[in-house]
């Protein structure tokens, strides 16, 4: 048994304070994947973390495969970008007013992602998505978005229909809270269907503003885009002078250094990023041609504005991450991604080596992991998994000392300090974790 694995958890205090949560907060948490209402049990409290490692209130080590949902590509508490935090906090929290470090940021950002020319920072993925959804709709004239079953995009109203990750964990209806008249504006197709957007397009073309797609899906699980389908969502868009908005918050500096967009090359009209560019830090962005940003105010009609947006902490924090990034550049995702790969495939020869049907795939800092007969391509083979069997699992596992998100219809993230060594107390973790299945 490798150092620092824990085989009997200890969760007294997370216990406690889950309790105390509970008659606090909605189910005890402020988002609810957190509940661990997907896998049961009590989930644990995080105390602090530091590299690969994350420590709940009760002493308990894990190896760390959320990194806070995907943000964290340094790892916890990276001292350089602790640093930058620190020496940004000590100048001033937030001023109200412009600040030099929101021209590097966005000067960085744009040197970086293939479409983006001009680019406005706001406080979330769901703000940044909800902007561009809103600008898209201004710059064509046209009300209605398409959206791909089991695709989550934030919790703007005109998105919560058909939603993956913790909507479909928990089985709730569209959006209830949604008024029909919004939920009427936007059109879905199953992901990776490239002829059901066609006859969409096809049906209500004219009316259709944008398509909005996550490149590399990552609410139903981690699911890669068929070959083709990327650039025939581009090829739809312009036959119908409709815009293409690659939903980036997950995959943006995550599959590659340019995101989904340059690892697939296929370049979207908007792009929106999330907490990745700001290493953890609240923080979102949307940008893309200038022809189309210059419609936002001050320049243009738009309206969008945000106290916190480009506040100091988060510019310092995400202009030091994607400047270690771009340092890095592509050695440090092919590198991620042979780790991915070889947790995928020990997690797969496991699968056969029990007679229990799994699949998974890598790309660059994600993985998913499915209790499947594969290949899972949309959100109806990844609503057919085994999610019980995945319980079982995801708490064997935490009982070895590892942590993975606690839904499998959720993506696995990997940062740059995992090592070697951690790959090995994972891949002895599976083996022990399967024993018990």
């Amino acid at each position: 048994m490798g150092e620092g694995i824990v085989m009997a958890l200890k969760q007294a205090r997370s216990q406690k304070a889950y309790e105390k949560a509970l008659s606090l907060m909605p189910g005890g948490v402020n988002s609810p994947v957190r509940a661990f209402r997907a896998v049961g049990g009590t989930p644990f409290f995080a105390d602090h973390g530091e590299g690969p490692y994350l420590y709940d209130i009760d002493g308990n080590r894990y190896i760390d495969y959320l990194m806070s949902w995907g943000p964290l590509i340094w790892g916890h508490a990276h001292p350089e970008i602790v640093r930058a935090v620190t020496e940004a906090a000590a100048r001033g929290m937030s001023f109200g007013v412009p600040t030099e470090w929101e021209t590097r940021m966005a000067e960085l950002v744009i040197s970086l992602v293939p479409s983006i020319e001009v680019v406005r920072m706001v406080n979330s993925g769901t703000e940044a998505t909800m902007s561009a959804l809103r600008l898209a709709r201004a710059y064509t004239g046209r009300p209605v978005i398409v959206k791909f079953e089991g695709c989550y995009h934030g919790h703007a109203d005109s998105l919560l229909v058909k939603a993956g990750s913790g909507v479909a964990t928990f089985g709730l209806p569209d959006s209830p809270g949604v008024p029909e008249a919004t939920a009427k504006t936007t059109l879905t197709a199953p992901y990776n269907d490239l002829a059901a957007v066609e006859s969409l397009f096809a049906a209500h073309g004219e009316r259709i503003a944008a398509v909005i797609v996550e490149p590399v899906a990552g609410n139903m699980g981690c699911v890669l885009p068929e070959p083709g389908f990327l650039a025939g969502l581009r090829a739809l868009t312009e036959r119908y002078g409709a815009l293409l908005i690659f939903d980036e918050v997950m995959t943006g500096f995550r599959v590659a250094l340019g995101g989904a967009q340059a690892r697939f090359s296929v370049r979207p009209d908007l792009t929106t990023l999330g907490k990745v560019i700001g290493a953890g830090m609240p923080v979102g962005a949307y940008g893309g041609r200038r022809e189309i940003m210059s419609l936002i105010a001050p320049d243009g009609p738009v309206y969008q504005a945000g106290t916190l947006s480009g506040n100091p902490l988060a510019m310092a924090a995400g202009w030091t991450s994607l400047s270690m990034l771009a340092a890095a550049g592509d050695a440090l995702y092919e590198r991620m991604e042979r780790y991915g790969q070889a947790l995928v495939d020990a997690f797969v020869a496991l699968g056969r080596r029990k007679g229990i049907p799994t699949f998974g795939v890598a790309v660059g800092g994600m993985f998913g992991l499915f209790f499947h007969e594969g290949p899972v391509t949309d959100y109806a083979a990844a609503k057919a998994c085994d999610t019980r069997m995945y319980a079982r699992f995801f708490h064997a596992m935490l009982e070895e000392g590892v942590a993975l998100a606690p839904s499998q219809l959720e993506a696995g993230f990997l940062s740059a300090v995992h090592t070697e060594a951690e790959l090995a107390e994972t891949v002895a973790a599976l083996e022990r974790a399967f024993a018990r299945l």
